[in-house]
């Protein structure tokens, strides 16, 4: 084979990429001493790590990791030097053959180029397709750690072979890396698929369907609560709440652009008296055509119409995730509709500030918690995005001064927009350390001429108006996943399913109980009695358990006195206190959506 020696060409990707991009070809290494007959996929630096597909000739399991992580730190300690290396197309396809590594083939037969890149480790103990970069020697890979396995399919694609994704990590010192496991482990304990199974807040069924979450009655309480919470909040910031429904005629989404845009990702067609039917994946095009059912002045304008819409997407099943990742949410979704760029930007910095409103709710804060990305579309990519350079260019200077202007924390990306326009995204932080997309604000010049919406100015003229789409509290289901997992299951009061729990001690005081009860559900607070034949300390530990706010235990005394023995979530007893105190305490405690439980603390 004909090879050619070069430099890397990309100097700027930070070292810690470059050291796991390494630590993934040590992987792949080891991977083959250990088990020869395997068949190589791909292997990338991820966020927070790195992962290589296999087609592995027999299953392993988690209890092989420490073997092939073991090889890996003997690779590392060998100081192999990394090379780049360019070999022209047919040699490496005829080289690969040989090695009947077919998955490498097929990447030879899709990677654009001639030479292709590849890197060698010392003197070829391993070779890999890849255009690199990597650090220059095994033992700059720094502490590595192989987490888990996965299955993945080939090029994601169902219809292709399940490969075993081994996932790891490496970090340059022992420090970091233990400091991201007590990470991990804290991210474990705080899955959301773990503790809304602990807690009772939903579960999926195969015969419902994957992907498809069923919501018990705890965990319809906390959605509830979050959608009148964001329904009020927008309804006195000016929006207009509306309904529209859960299926369309494909024309509409013909006609908005969304098909075949995002066809993958919609449902098939439904033949309906001869006519074609979609599952909704958006709502912009049904309030596009509310706002077009009567004719609307400049007087109408900015028009802010909203909607907490059940929407249906096609996920595939590899990426479906607890609460995360679904095929059916329910969207906290707006379209305003603006009469110029001006009034668009002023709706703009509003809705950023409703989102850090809803943010601050919850205690979250900009650059700890979460922070903007802004998402910009590729110009020579015309069947990814509307083709309008000029437009583009306005419409990304428009978000870009607001952030700006804002002195707000965010990143640019490219090749992240919406087909119709660039987008600002909230990316909040998991437990893990990950970053998700939580609510989008995007800047939108397509749909208007689309769907002709004009009004008319204060001079009797039709003019084009320019729409803005924002999400309030984003998805619902994962609003609520990241809840779990930011509060650890423990939520703050005013969305708690059950707030109070009242223990009596023995059956006598099963009376004063359930009196009490009564008032406190007659003051809107959802409580209930505990009155299981059980000893007070189980009582009181599982209610512990299941993070109850607040926990109540009435015994003799406390019947004598007319009074409560009240316990606070995390804390030790926190004494007898009347009745009425304690409830006016709690009701403001709900009504001012606190974090914190504020009873313990005002004893």
């Amino acid at each position: 084979m004909s090879k050619k020696e070069k430099k890397s060409k990309n100097p700027d990707v930070p070292e810690l990429e470059k050291m796991r991009h390494t630590a993934a070809h040590v992987l792949a290494q080891a991977v083959l001493k250990l088990y020869p007959e395997t068949k190589l996929g791909i292997g990338p630096a991820i966020e927070n790590g790195f992962y290589y597909d296999f087609d592995f000739a027999e299953p392993i399991s988690e209890e092989d990791l420490p073997k092939i992580e073991a090889e890996m730190k003997q690779i590392i300690k060998s100081d192999l030097k990394m090379n780049q290396e360019f070999v022209e197309r047919d040699g490496a396809i005829e080289r690969y053959k040989a090695l009947e590594q077919k998955y490498k083939l097929d990447l030879m037969e899709n990677v654009e180029g001639d030479p292709l890149s590849f890197y060698v480790t010392g003197d070829g103990e391993f070779v890999d397709l890849c255009r690199g970069p990597h650090v220059d020697s095994t033992k700059k890979v720094g502490h590595v750690k192989l987490l888990s396995l996965a299955g993945a399919y080939w090029r994601g694609d169902e219809k292709q072979p399940m490969l075993t994704r081994i996932y790891g990590t490496a970090f340059a010192t022992k420090e970091e890396l233990k400091a991201h496991l007590d990470n991990l482990e804290l991210a474990k304990e705080r899955d959301h698929r773990k503790l809304g199974k602990e807690l009772g807040l939903f579960t999926f069924s195969e015969t419902v369907g994957k992907g498809l979450p069923l919501w018990t009655p705890k965990g319809s309480i906390i959605r509830r609560e979050l959608e009148r919470f964001i329904v009020d909040l927008e309804t006195e910031r000016g929006y207009l709440h509306v309904y529209t429904p859960d299926i369309a005629n494909l024309k509409l989404y013909e006609k908005s652009g969304h098909y075949p845009y995002y066809k993958e990702s919609m449902y098939s067609p439904i033949e309906i008296d001869d006519e074609k039917y979609m599952l909704r994946p958006m709502t912009c095009p049904h309030h596009f055509e509310l706002f077009l059912s009567e004719p609307r002045s400049y007087r109408d304008l900015p028009m802010r119409i909203a909607e907490l819409a059940k929407l249906y997407r096609y996920e595939q099943s590899g990426e479906l995730s607890g609460l995360m990742r679904v095929r059916s949410f329910c969207l906290s979704d707006a379209h305003i509709v603006c009469a110029d760029d001006e009034q668009a930007k002023d709706e703009i910095r509003l809705v950023l500030q409703l989102i850090e409103d809803v943010a601050g709710t919850f205690g979250l804060k900009m650059g700890d918690n979460f922070w903007y990305r802004l998402s910009l579309g590729d110009r020579e990519d015309e069947k990814k995005y509307y083709k309008d350079d000029k437009a583009w260019d306005k419409a990304e200077k428009i978000l870009r001064d607001v952030l700006v202007e804002r002195e707000a924390i965010f990143e640019e990306a490219e090749d992240e927009a919406a087909f119709y326009g660039p987008k600002i995204d909230i990316q909040m932080k998991n437990v893990a350390g990950k970053s998700d997309t939580a609510f989008t604000v995007q800047y939108d010049f397509v749909m208007p001429k689309r769907f002709k919406l004009n009004y008319i100015d204060a001079n009797n003229e039709e003019r084009e108006a320019v729409v803005v789409h924002r999400s309030g509290i984003g998805a619902v289901e994962r609003t609520v996943a990241f809840l779990i997992e930011h509060f650890g299951g423990a939520f703050p009061l005013w969305i708690s399913p059950e707030q109070v729990r009242i223990l009596p001690i023995t059956d006598k005081h099963l009376e004063y109980a359930e009196a009490l009860n009564e008032q406190l559900k007659s003051e809107g607070i959802r409580s209930m009695v505990d009155n299981r034949n059980e000893r007070l300390q189980y009582k009181i530990r599982d209610a512990e358990v299941n993070k109850i706010p607040y926990t109540l235990v009435v015994g003799d005394k406390e019947v004598e006195t007319d009074t409560i023995a009240v316990r606070v979530r995390g804390l030790k007893d926190q004494g007898l206190h009347k009745k009425d105190e304690f409830i006016n305490m709690v009701t403001e405690e709900i009504d001012n959506r606190s974090i914190g439980l504020m009873v313990g603390s005002k004893k």
